[in-house]
């Protein structure tokens, strides 16, 4: 009994420490790179799993290994939902306040969620659809136009802030989510998040042009996003729960890497 009391302890501890440090930690690693390197490549980051990555982590510690694969499976089909906010962002940025666009872009997330509730696809097809998403939201997209801004001031409460709004996402949606099933749950755990965060702040800041950068190069980036949950749930059949996160974070974050890489090489050569 007191083994089994510790066990849910450390379980607790966990959790609330995946929950308040995370998904903030990772919003203010992005919007620093996106003020050293420019929006494209904050956007790369930013659409790294930081969110839905710890919230399925949460499922698998709370709920165990199986709800936490079913839920990875229907979170391959939850950045279809992603896909949408980011387009319907993306085209209204250069027309409306970044209030509207959050919310239109919210609801653009939910009516793809409800329509993908029934769904049950293969994790292979899943991976598919969603790249051949990512694909057509790049040409959906507008270009452009303009010069980076990366050197304009903040205000010293900037950061704090971002890490603050991404914080009381993650406890909302964590709360709801975990309650609504392994399906449902993974169709929520992609929700725009760090997505929301980092593009209404540069929307607000930097105007049109350098949202719809970090917004293109958050499409180039939820590439692994799909790829770490393809990963997952397929290893979470026969895998302890820490080796399956840790070989889908290895190969998500070698794949990042080198696409950075290149981008950064292309530059150069363009250049």
């Amino acid at each position: 009994m007191p083994e089994r009391r510790l066990s849910v302890i450390i379980t607790g501890v966990m959790v609330l420490a995946v929950k308040a440090f995370l998904a903030p930690a990772f919003v203010v690693g992005a919007s620093l790179m996106a003020r050293r390197f420019g929006p494209w490549l904050g956007g790369v980051v930013g659409g790294l799993p930081v969110v839905a990555g710890p919230i399925v982590l949460i499922y698998a510690l709370v709920h165990g290994r199986s709800f936490a694969q079913h839920a990875a499976g229907g979170t391959l089909l939850g950045l279809l939902s992603l896909t949408a906010f980011v387009v319907v962002y993306g085209r209204l940025a250069g027309r409306a306040r970044w209030g509207l666009c959050v919310l239109t872009g919210w609801g653009a997330f939910a009516v793809a969620t409800l329509a993908l509730a029934g769904a049950s696809v293969p994790a292979g097809v899943a991976f598919a659809l969603d790249c051949a998403a990512f694909g057509l939201g790049l040409l959906l997209l507008p270009r452009a136009i303009g010069e980076e801004d990366v050197t304009a001031s903040r205000p010293y409460w900037d950061l704090p802030l971002r890490a603050a709004c991404a914080l009381v996402l993650v406890l909302v949606l964590t709360t709801i989510s975990g309650r609504l099933g392994p399906q449902l749950s993974g169709l929520l755990a992609p929700f725009p998040v760090i997505t929301t965060v980092l593009a209404t702040f540069t929307h607000s800041q930097h105007g049109p042009a350098e949202t719809v950068r970090l917004l293109r190069g958050m499409l180039t980036g939820f590439v692994a996003f799909a790829l770490f949950f393809l990963i997952l749930t397929a290893s979470l059949k026969a895998w302890a729960i820490p080796a399956a996160f840790l070989l889908a974070t290895v190969v998500v974050l070698v794949t990042q890497a080198m696409v950075i890489s290149r981008a950064r090489r292309s530059a150069i050569v363009a250049s």
